[in-house]
């Protein structure tokens, strides 16, 4: 498909001129797109919708092969399913899905006994009790999330929260799960998190401000007017986020306030709803530290001897840091990114953090004995995997839960004895349509950045492979936020295997792969090196001979979006396919307006462009500031009206200007969703024809597939 909107005589829509000039730091920044940004003008969604109709007119050739791809995708997934139960007091919890419906079912069954999860909710001899059916609440709705599920320790009562637009602005409600069933009359809107106290009737919960900012921490008592409920703390620093939630004890509620860069914690008793939060530990610049109890301790994850973090532990009574002992000292060449704690033992997850190292960034399961002190690592197979933990909700066990994959290997989960360190497969996530993981090769290989620093790539294709630079290659990138990609299974990819591809993730700096300097490495002003990682990745697998230039596509999302155009303005001839969905490409300007979501306290990711040096370095990478005269690559770029984290202006001023400088005959192709957020469709579905559209795009466009 070498340009369709060439064959059919297309032209895209020209967005009109309408300048608006800046004046920062003395220089004078003229944006002819603006305008864009009024959602209520009738001319720019008229705009909006035009693109649409260009990019279906342009697509419709791939019409039929973006139904083969979709059922395609649907074929390997098993539609009526369950999920494992889990247990939290009398009950397990799970969720099924039906076949037909969009949305997840939650469930539980009544325990019987104090046995080992059975791997089946058929096989709890309960009957089963539908807590929320999320297919109900999407009824006549064209987008539905849940939030927030929390359940009251005696089990009658569920908190829940739902977002029927996309922008994240979740309404909490509370459901009677006993005989009477019903809503009550409670209804909260913009809450963010949410948690009962120990006596079954005091709902503690945040709300945000008009920049999505959870700021509020309130006590409701159930049954009372919301006007007359008490705030209990405001955060007014804008850097600062807050959320409430309750200790895997059930002992304590706890008020977390944090910063990209800096925590500090409250908690109180949950058997004492109205009485005084304590200080567990104030906030201190670049102090990062996370919480949980046990007995007479916290046990406290914190950054503040070295940035891979360590663990301690603090006496209820007296939780200051001068009463701080250590139980597991930093090391910097291995990140403690998680902390589970139970009644008699505690499970690390760390990540070996040198580069250096072929396991570099894979992530390890560490269980300790509390009694005994003694400790050992739960070892997994595979080159490239990923392992993380939950739902663990009881605290009196000796059982834990954790889910592994790989790119080759379904998500699986499995109960590990952690006395007996006996590990019981309790379901693999059962892949239809003949999928068989002996076809299939996956690899850790490491690309050499500009600076000399090793980056480590997991490559996923099909056995038999030649290397000779003729298969087609995807790479992703995200590498923002400390947030690390992770090897997981995705059955949806082996339509792009199964055709001959190799599918690669890059884990650059900016992201957490290799611990928190990995991610220091790549933000504010050292951002670049996200940037240099990626093309360096993409010219590692051209120079391996696992691809070329002209059969790469690379794709990202969000701040991998960002990362997708700035990759295309320094290197346009990196890869002939570019997709980049709900895109952070407009930097400066966002940064610039505090009245955003998200701006004020991502200063701390991306600096702050008030400040004239913070301002120079982003400007030296912005996507939208440095669109040029040049050819560029084949693109699509992605997003949604009702996003609240990129706002959909971004990418269509972008896809605007770009529009005008481009020097290439190349597609160029904008599609909004008009009924959806950040995450795309809501409904499992839709979200599967989206991904179904995007590799037609990427399938004809590398001539992998000949229309």
């Amino acid at each position: 498909m070498s340009d369709p909107a060439k064959t059919i005589q297309l032209q895209p829509p020209q967005a009109k001129r309408v300048p608006k000039t800046d004046i920062i730091h003395g220089e004078a920044r003229t944006d002819d797109y603006f305008w864009l940004r009024e959602k209520d003008n009738p001319e720019v969604l008229a705009h909006l919708r035009a693109e649409n109709a260009y990019t279906d007119a342009v697509m419709k050739p791939t019409e039929p092969l973006q139904e083969r791809l979709y059922q395609e995708i649907l074929g390997r997934i098993k539609q009526t399913d369950l999920s494992v139960p889990y247990r939290e007091g009398a009950h397990f919890y799970y969720a099924r899905t039906e076949e037909g419906k969009q949305y997840s079912i939650y469930c539980r069954k009544v325990a019987q006994a104090y046995s080992l999860c059975p791997s089946r909710p058929e096989s709890i001899e309960a009957p089963e009790q539908i807590i929320l059916d999320v297919n109900q609440l999407a009824e006549g709705q064209k987008f539905m999330d849940v939030g927030l599920m929390s359940v009251t320790d005696h089990g009658h009562l569920l908190a829940y929260s739902t977002d029927n637009t996309g922008f994240r602005d979740y309404t909490l409600q509370v459901k009677d799960l006993s005989a009477a069933g019903g809503l009550l009359s409670e209804r909260i809107e913009k809450v963010n998190s949410a948690v009962w106290a120990a006596d079954n009737r005091t709902l503690f919960y945040v709300t945000e401000d008009d920049a999505k900012r959870p700021y509020r921490l309130w006590r409701h008592r159930l049954g009372d007017a919301t006007a007359n409920d008490t705030l209990l703390y405001e955060e007014t620093d804008e850097l600062f986020r807050v959320g409430v939630w309750r200790t895997r004890s059930k002992a304590f509620v706890m008020l977390s306030i944090a910063s990209h860069t800096t925590s500090e914690a409250r908690f109180l008793p949950a058997a004492d709803p109205e009485g005084e939060w304590r200080m567990l530990e104030p906030r201190a610049q670049d102090h990062e530290f996370d919480v949980e109890h046990r007995g007479e301790l916290f046990y406290i994850r914190t950054n503040d001897r070295g940035r891979n973090f360590r663990i301690v532990t603090a006496p209820v009574a007296t939780p200051g840091r001068v009463h701080w002992s250590e139980l597991v000292p930093h090391r910097a060449d291995v990140m403690l990114e998680d902390l589970d704690v139970f009644s008699q033992h505690m499970v690390v997850r760390e990540r070996d953090a040198d580069p250096n190292l072929q396991g570099a960034g894979l992530p390890h399961l560490r269980v300790t004995d509390l009694s005994t002190g003694e400790s050992h690592r739960i070892a997994f197979p595979e080159p490239a995997y990923q392992v993380g933990p939950g739902p663990n909700a009881e605290f009196d066990t000796a059982t834990y839960r954790y889910h592994y994959q790989s790119l080759v290997t379904p998500a699986s989960v499995f109960d590990y004895d952690m006395n007996t360190r006996a590990a019981t497969l309790l379901k693999q996530t059962e892949v239809l349509g003949g999928f068989d993981a002996s076809r299939y090769t996956s690899e850790r290989i490491f690309a050499t950045a500009p600076d000399g620093v090793r980056i480590p790539m997991s490559l996923v294709y099909r056995k038999g492979l030649v290397r000779d630079g003729s298969a087609p290659c995807l790479l992703y990138g995200y590498g923002a936020y400390g947030m690390p990609v992770n090897a997981s299974f995705n059955s949806n990819r082996f339509s792009l295997i199964d055709r001959g591809f190799v599918v690669a993730l890059a884990h650059i700096r900016g992201g957490g792969e290799l611990g928190k300097p990995w991610h220091d490495a790549g933000r504010m002003m050292k951002k670049q090196n996200t940037f240099s990682d990626f093309i360096a990745c993409g010219e590692h697998l051209v120079r391996e001979r696992y691809t070329s230039h002209e059969r790469l596509g690379i794709m990202g999302g969000s701040a991998g979006g960002l990362l997708m155009g700035a990759v295309v303005n320094q290197r346009p001839d990196l890869a002939r396919v570019v997709i980049a969905l709900v895109p952070f490409v407009d930097v400066i300007n966002s940064m610039l307006d505090s009245s955003l979501p998200l701006t004020v306290g991502e200063y701390e990711e991306w600096g702050n462009p008030n400040k004239k040096e913070e301002y120079d370095y982003i400007k030296a990478y912005c996507p939208y500031t440095n669109l040029a005269h040049k050819a560029y690559p084949i693109m699509l770029v992605r997003t949604s009206l009702n996003d609240s984290q990129v706002m959909y202006w971004e990418p269509a001023k972008y896809v605007a200007r770009l529009r005008t400088l481009k020097t290439d005959a190349n597609p160029l192709l904008f599609k909004i969703n008009l009924d959806a957020g950040h995450g795309g469709s809501s409904g499992r579905y839709d979200a599967l024809r989206e991904v179904a559209y995007d590799y037609a795009f990427l399938l004809t466009q590398l001539d992998v597939v000949k229309l």
